[in-house]
């Protein structure tokens, strides 16, 4: 065998079609793109769009409920507020409320009030007090020997 008698199996490879070439080729003038209407027109994508017929991700079910008014809580580590604990950007020695929280930039916002949740590891005597908690983060804070209150806002109230 030598270089000039290698060859692709036959019927392997394909000549590319090349469109708008004159009309000898059988793909000239509009270009296999029929005559007038939207799509003969360059930069048109109708995505979704079947002919009329109802669009696919318009036949299928539609599932689940989304709650309008439904509550959205910043979510707070115990690992990291111990360690911002240790970095000595919160004082541990007073009450840590949400406000001080986002003093210290472990919180950016507030939203619907913060919750705690108990990743991490956590070992320092704490006084918490949060909208929120996990019933891990509750046992976790007492087991340290710190408290963790529960407050409730005025928006919990009216509810």
């Amino acid at each position: 065998m030598k270089l000039h008698e290698l060859h692709d199996n036959p019927g392997a490879t394909k000549r590319r079609k090349r469109i708008g070439r004159g009309a000898g080729s059988g793909m000239g003038k509009t270009g296999g793109r029929g005559i007038k209407g939207q799509k003969s027109r360059s930069g048109v994508a109708i995505n979704g769009y079947e002919g009329g017929q109802m669009p696919l991700y318009q036949r299928l079910p539609k599932r689940g409920f989304n709650k309008p008014n439904r509550k959205s809580y910043a979510v707070v580590n115990l690992g990291l507020i111990e360690k911002f604990v240790n970095d000595g950007k919160i004082d541990a020695s007073a009450q840590i409320t949400e406000d001080v929280l986002i003093s210290s930039g472990l919180v950016r916002r507030k939203l619907d009030g913060i919750r705690v949740l108990a990743k991490g590891v956590f070992g320092t005597k704490l006084d918490l007090a949060v909208t929120g908690a996990s019933k891990s983060a509750v046992e976790a804070v007492e087991k340290a020997g710190g408290s963790l209150n529960i407050t409730s806002t005025k928006a919990q109230a009216a509810e």
